[in-house]
């Protein structure tokens, strides 16, 4: 089945062979050595963590790439032009301030077709809002979740993000969809679902022993609930996690009425149950942990838990306030991360909202510099998906950046004396687009044009698809009514 899905989305969405504009190109063929090298030439402004996590800005500086890795990060004036195949002129026409690209350690994008089905001003609680998501997901195909996939991708793409976890119960759509945006992609399929109820740990088996075509996404384990595992589930996922180094996640202490029922039905907290099954280790990522003690904290901060912070999805849904600074007042700082969650929790898919949403969320307390949401948005997100050769532009590092104009609304004016205001123009501006987007040393956007998937297609395809969806829903509630 996913094979024809494959090639739909070949016959529909395969982009238009990219032509730069001479006038306005940055990319110009260098005809040098190295055929897959790429220079990143003379950049006015290059944010960075060090090999000591310390924040650096570079000026005027050069990025060496190689099959995809990070070989020198130098002067511009050392650089040697003529060893690469490839010079990408970041200094022209006011120049391009580089960063990482950035990390959403929490998104679901199946769901982006569900964008204005369930509409955020209506006041429904996080209870209300999980309740109703199985009737629209159940009234997708699977080739409905991965053209949503390839929505929800390529907008996260362009807001300069290159490594996402995705968290849902089904798992070729997310696989196909990453093949077809080139994206990084932890690829985290559910055991115990809602809306896929014959999911279990035998999905992941399966899915681990399939050696027919190499994945473009890395697998993972997901529950959407602590609460709706049993003891053979919970004992079946460590297994699997253990034995072939897998991720596992799941949504954490994200309402009261969540916390209770764990309580209720296990006799357990959620940390206290992930702890007696040996799943509270560096492998675990937990996403919105909002309704956790101080002693929880600590333990969960003592193993390396990898914590997801969504702040918009939080005040959308009611939901509460992360107790940001207990985290990091236990010194777990440098594992909190930053997510998107969907578009039924956020209709805008960027990380750098996310960012100043943060910054908002927790101002009444301390402030959270832009440095520490700098991090959250690169190496914690990076450190918390076990991932170290992301989230820092370094010699050995894979080639994921993100490129974004210098001359543009939101970062002029800035301090030339001190170039981390520009960090802070990038952060409270939010929203931005990037230019450019690099994975894995590929241009994925180029000149704000995404290089692989025809955007302007996939976008009348998925109203199409939206529409459909909601005639469908629309004939089983009448049913239902009856």
């Amino acid at each position: 089945m996913h094979r024809k899905i494959i090639s739909k989305i070949k016959k529909s969405l395969y982009a238009v062979p990219f032509k730069d504009d001479i006038q306005h190109t940055r990319h110009k063929a260098n005809g040098g050595k190295g055929k897959k090298d790429v220079l990143i030439h003379n950049i006015p402004f290059l944010f960075t963590c060090d090999e000591t996590e310390k924040l650096r800005c570079f000026q005027n500086y050069s990025i060496a790439i190689s099959n995809g890795i990070i070989q020198e990060v130098i002067p511009a004036k050392k650089a040697k032009l003529q060893n690469f195949s490839l010079v990408y002129e970041a200094g022209l026409r006011g120049g391009i301030v580089v960063t990482p690209g950035l990390i959403n350690a929490h998104a679901h994008p199946p769901m982006y077709l569900m964008r204005s089905a369930m509409m955020l001003d209506e006041g429904e609680s996080i209870d209300e809002t999980i309740a109703s998501m199985p009737n629209w997901e159940r009234a997708m195909s699977d080739e409905d979740y991965t053209f949503s996939a390839i929505g929800d991708i390529t907008e996260q793409q362009k807001a300069g993000i290159t490594t996402t976890l995705s968290h849902f119960a089904v798992y070729w759509p997310i696989e196909i969809a990453t093949r077809a945006t080139k994206h990084n992609m932890i690829n985290a399929v559910s055991v115990a679902s809602n809306t896929h109820p014959e999911n279990s740990p035998a999905l992941i088996k399966e899915l681990i022993a399939k050696k027919d075509e190499p994945c473009a996404s890395q697998l993972a384990i997901a529950l959407h609930y602590v609460h709706r595992a049993n003891a053979k589930i919970f004992k079946e996922i460590k297994n699997l996690s253990e034995k072939n180094n897998l991720l596992f996640t799941c949504h954490m202490a994200e309402s009261a009425k969540v916390e209770k029922k764990c309580v209720a039905l296990h006799g357990k907290r959620e940390v206290e149950l992930l702890e007696r099954h040996g799943l509270l280790t560096n492998r675990t990522v937990v996403s919105h942990s909002i309704y956790v003690t101080e002693g929880e904290i600590k333990k969960m901060v003592e193993n390396n838990v990898g914590v997801v912070h969504l702040p918009t999805s939080n005040v959308i849904h009611k939901s509460g306030t992360f107790p940001l600074w207990k985290f990091i007042d236990a010194a777990g700082k440098s594992y909190v991360a930053l997510g998107t969650d969907g578009v039924v929790s956020k209709s805008r898919l960027d990380l750098l909202s996310e960012a100043y949403q943060t910054r908002i969320t927790h101002l009444y307390d301390r402030t959270v510099k832009f440095g520490s949401l700098f991090k959250m948005m690169t190496l914690n997100g990076a450190r918390t998906l076990n991932m170290p050769d992301r989230g820092r532009i370094l010699p050995g590092m894979r080639a994921d950046l993100a490129f974004w104009k210098l001359k543009d609304r939101g970062f002029i004016p800035f301090d030339q004396k001190n170039p981390m205001t520009l960090l802070g123009n990038l952060i409270t501006h939010g929203g931005r687009a990037v230019r450019d987007l690099m994975i894995n040393g590929e241009f994925v956007v180029k000149s704000r044009r995404h290089t692989k998937v025809n955007e302007s297609k996939l976008l009348m395809v998925l109203q199409k698809k939206h529409m459909a969806m909601r005639k469908r829903v629309a004939g089983k509630q009448k049913k239902s009514k009856r």
